[in-house]
């Protein structure tokens, strides 16, 4: 397939997708319906699709009794970290070796012109970003994401919160699902902009910056208080009326759906002319400058809203430069004061 119909190449070697992103349409003023309509199967199909969908089958085939879940001991806890251990091995390793590993589709759609086994640093542990994220993910990361599991579980075993049946209040707990995602932006919007402040940047979050041309196994390499912090997205369904499905799915939605940002291709090759978008480009950016694209995908634009948005335009680019001349001017100005 020829990437040069989607996008160009720059002289280094760097792919960008052609146009602009842009944020979801029902924010458009006036209303766009029909252009609503045509984006909400894309909403659904297949990510989000996919992180129910593995929500429900931990919730059928993993979680365990009720009565087990009220009592805090080493098996049930230790049962779910096997089984997302396994999850992620199966969903970040097929993406991993496929593109990374036995590189099946090259360079085409590729943001970034290397691959990182080709960049050993001393930032990473043994100098392999691979190694080092793989560490970090398998044994950090995913062990917090088995603790919120943990809390909420438990929580809702005994009672402790305001959770509903899907029997009494099933078009509330679908509406809930349907707005999952843009309670994910909004909180990881908010965590992101703390994290970036110079000291917590310094100590947390440039573990995972670490990664400037990340792949799918980047994607959960963090410093244990941010990925705490990443995965208690699942621990607002304490305070909303909610199930532990939601909750599931809130959570799987985070952790199974943190591939999106890292994967580091634009489209997923399938096949003869087909090709899946992994909505990569906006948090690539973010990896490359740091300080724009803070949130997700425009589902809720805080981004644009605040003034850190690029839309990978020339026009978010010169947005940017603007921004970056203004911080440093009030940076010079505070130093001659």
């Amino acid at each position: 397939m020829d990437d040069s119909h989607f996008g160009v190449r720059n002289k280094r070697g760097d792919w960008a997708p052609n146009g602009r992103r842009e944020v979801a349409p029902f924010w458009a003023w006036p209303p766009q319906l029909i252009k609503v309509l045509k984006w909400l199967p894309g909403y659904v199909w297949p990510w989000n699709a996919f992180h129910m969908t593995t929500a429900l089958l931990w919730w059928f085939f993993v979680v365990p009794d009720v009565d087990t879940l009220q009592t805090l001991d080493w098996g049930w806890p230790a049962l779910l970290l096997a089984a997302n251990w396994v999850g992620c091995l199966i969903w970040y390793g097929a993406f991993e070796w496929r593109l990374y590993r036995q590189r099946a589709q090259g360079s085409r759609f590729k943001y970034h012109h290397k691959f990182p086994s080709e960049s050993p640093s001393d930032v990473f542990w043994f100098k392999s970003q691979n190694l080092d994220n793989f560490l970090r993910s398998f044994l950090i990361s995913i062990p917090l994401w088995t603790l919120v599991q943990v809390i909420f579980l438990w929580c809702w075993a005994n009672g402790i919160g305001a959770w509903l049946t899907w029997d009494e209040h099933a078009l509330w707990l679908t509406l809930l699902v349907l707005l999952s995602p843009a309670l994910h932006e909004v909180h990881f919007y908010a965590i992101h902009r703390l994290i970036h402040t110079p000291t917590l940047y310094k100590w947390i979050h440039s573990i995972h910056h670490n990664s400037v041309n990340p792949s799918p196994i980047s994607s959960l390499s963090m410093h244990p208080v941010e990925a705490f912090l990443y995965h208690a997205v699942a621990l607002w369904h304490l305070v909303i009326p909610s199930n532990p499905v939601v909750a599931m799915f809130q959570l799987h939605a985070a952790g199974f759906g943190a591939v999106n940002g890292h994967i580091g291709f634009d489209r997923i090759e399938l096949g003869g002319e087909q090709t899946m978008q992994s909505h990569a480009f906006l948090h690539h950016l973010h990896h490359k400058h740091f300080e724009v694209n803070f949130g997700g995908d425009g589902l809720v634009p805080l981004d644009l809203w605040l003034g850190t948005w690029h839309d990978g335009s020339k026009d978010g680019e010169r947005q940017m430069q603007a921004r970056y001349e203004r911080k440093l001017a009030r940076m010079n100005a505070g130093k001659a004061s």
